[in-house]
């Protein structure tokens, strides 16, 4: 049985909302991987803020001229063959006028775990929906502030 280490990853990831559409990815070639919202790992010497714009970046292909609203932080845990790795996330609300697409393909060209590129696939969701009948195909924890982020657009967001 291998001793336990924890492993701590700061992550940083961007809920964007289009009206009460909420931009959501998978990644159709690992089906087993819930739908995410984009973000991922801080780099050192970058703040979660400036991790939030560069991830969503390199997941959507979009960059994201609008303001970031802290919403939620959250403490994951993953066990796996050599430990734990404890994720720590600070989770962002944008708000856009408009869809820039009503679905899109991405690839993400150098996944912090190295490796090849990861394809996405990128669409909305109506965020009450989601909320409400979703919660068990999101990958761990990001369903997690949908309804206190569907009750802030409110019902003609």
């Amino acid at each position: 049985m291998p001793e336990r280490i924890d492993r701590i990853k700061h992550k940083a990831y961007v809920y964007l909302t289009v009206g009460r559409d909420l931009l959501v990815f998978r990644q159709p070639d690992q089906p087993y991987v819930g739908l995410q919202v984009p973000g991922g790992t801080v780099d050192p010497g970058e703040s979660h803020l400036q991790a939030a714009l560069r991830e969503f970046s390199e997941e959507t292909g979009l960059a994201l001229p609008h303001a970031l609203e802290p919403i939620a932080e959250q403490t994951v845990l993953f066990d796996n063959d050599q430990g734990r790795d404890v994720h720590l996330r600070r989770l962002y609300h944008a708000r856009a006028p408009r869809k820039p697409h009503a679905s899109w393909e991405h690839f993400e060209m150098s996944p912090s775990a190295g490796g090849d590129p990861i394809r996405f696939e990128l669409f909305w969701l109506d965020i009450a929906e989601a909320a409400a009948s979703l919660p068990a195909r999101f990958f761990t924890g990001f369903h997690a502030p949908l309804p206190a982020l569907s009750d802030r657009l409110g019902a003609g967001a």
